[in-house]
């Protein structure tokens, strides 16, 4: 049947256009190698990725696990996506880390090689936070046999490089288990010598084994988006996204695709170079400038990188508390602490009061953390409709309740909540919801009603509660 005899709107003509947008996925990842990369990516982009979402992460890990000697060449890939699709780069994190903890507990050692070098790279590129490679790491020499501590030494040299940098502690820790179990001299003497060319090359400080080779480092920092994936979280891989269903709407989509595609491609390039991840060549009076900026850029990723780890890595929050305390900030960086508290918080399935609590700390010993989260709370409020109603939204508003129930947040910030015609939107209902609902079971209908009828709140509460200009 001719693709012209399927009608734009019929079930038919969507499920047509569904299958050639699978047949596409896999057509072109399986052909993209260093020299064409950037041409595969155009043509990525070029197809409905909102849709096919579920079908391109499929695609690179069939085509992964097929050819696992390009897992850096995929990553790469993946990289490039994710700093323009960052859900989709998201969605494939999970799914790597699901399917490792599957073959894990099945203790298949091909497919944990495979998708562990896929991992390793998607660190190296920063998609994932390299703390997950410590966990990993931790997990597979926890209860060691010759198939984990394999796995694990052809692991910590693929992202090695990465680690003594960003996580020099992380990575001693891992050497000293690989001692013990040299010293226990439990294993063959093939997985012995395995770790003693581990060491070696670390000796070296994995000179031969960079975490990223030049042709392969495509996004810029400050581009970079890298999500939170833990063992310890339950991962969700969206399993819907990958099948056709009737009510899909592909036109809507192919317009949102729209609007991505000419904020990433570069229409009146010739060629097919991607503008915005090509290197620019700057006169020589602008390299100054240029090299302040990227170390800049580094250091604030190196920051962000440090308080995670401290975030994720610490027994309670009072130790989390301690520690983030301990970090050298300049001015307002203590802004970035905010912020990530907020992004771990809202990656987790449920609520957990762990991220809110450390706040909690801060705030008690540091009064301008108070004035950083009223900071954040205003800006949530304003861009609270690019929150989507799921648990991301839920949590971090019961996050900003559980600061405002114990006073450490001021309520005159609930003055910027504009509960009108025009201002309001679905996303805001939903945050006024819950915010009012938790504060209701932190405080009591009494003492809330007290709180919300003090006097000096008035004027802030009027945005919240149209009627008491009426009133008053």
């Amino acid at each position: 049947m001719e693709q012209g005899q399927y009608h734009d709107y019929s079930q038919d003509y969507k499920e047509f256009k569904w299958d050639a947008l699978r047949k596409s996925m896999f057509r072109l990842i399986n052909k993209v190698s260093i020299s064409n990369i950037d041409h595969v990516v155009r043509r990525i982009l070029s197809e409905n990725l909102i849709v096919g979402r579920g079908l391109f992460c499929n695609a690179i890990m069939k085509s992964q696990k097929a050819s696992p000697q390009f897992s850096n060449v995929f990553a790469a890939l993946v990289a490039i996506i994710n700093s323009n699709l960052p859900d989709i780069g998201l969605l494939l994190a999970k799914r790597v880390v699901l399917q490792f903890k599957k073959a894990y507990e099945n203790n298949e050692k091909l497919e944990l090689l495979a998708l562990l070098k896929f991992l390793a790279h998607l660190i190296n590129q920063s998609v994932v936070y390299e703390v997950i490679a410590i966990d990993v790491l931790s997990l597979l020499l926890g209860n060691p046999n010759e198939i984990s501590v394999e796995v694990a030494v052809g692991f910590c040299i693929e992202c090695g490089s990465l680690l003594q940098y960003l996580s020099p502690h992380g990575l001693n820790s891992v050497v000293e288990e690989f001692h013990a179990i040299l010293l226990d001299g439990v294993i063959d003497r093939r997985i012995q010598l395995m770790i003693e060319g581990l060491f070696e090359i670390r000796r070296v400080k994995f000179i031969d084994h960079p975490a990223i080779i030049d042709e392969l480092d495509l996004v810029e920092v400050e581009n970079q988006v890298t999500h939170v994936v833990s063992l310890l979280h339950e991962i969700d891989p969206e399993t819907s996204v990958d099948v056709f269903w009737p009510d899909m709407i592909f036109d809507e989509s192919d317009d949102l695709e729209e609007d991505v595609r000419s904020s990433v491609l570069d229409e009146d390039s010739e060629g097919d170079e991607i503008s915005s991840h090509v290197p620019i060549v700057m006169e020589n009076n602008d390299f100054d400038t240029n090299d302040s900026q990227d170390k800049a850029e580094t250091d604030i990723v190196i920051l962000r990188r440090t308080i995670y780890h401290h975030i994720m890595s610490s027994r309670n929050y009072e130790e989390a508390g301690q520690k983030l305390l301990g970090i050298k900030l300049q001015t307002r960086q203590e802004m970035e602490i905010c912020n990530m508290l907020l992004e771990c918080c809202g990656q987790e399935r449920t609520y957990i009061r762990y991220y809110a609590n450390i706040a909690h700390a801060l705030c008690m010993i540091v009064p301008t953390y108070c004035r950083n989260f009223e900071e954040c709370f205003v800006y949530e409020c304003f861009m609270v409709h690019q929150l989507e109603a799921n648990y991301k939204l839920r949590n971090i508003t019961k996050f900003f309740a559980q600061l405002l129930g114990t006073n450490l947040l001021s309520w005159h910030v609930l003055g910027y909540i504009h509960l009108s015609e025009d201002d309001a939107n679905p996303s805001l209902h939903i945050f006024i919801k819950i915010l009012f609902q938790e504060l209701s079971e932190m405080l009591g209908n009494r003492l809330l009603k007290e709180r919300l009828n003090d006097p000096s709140l008035q004027r802030s509460l009027v945005s919240v509660f149209p009627w008491i200009i009426q009133e008053t």
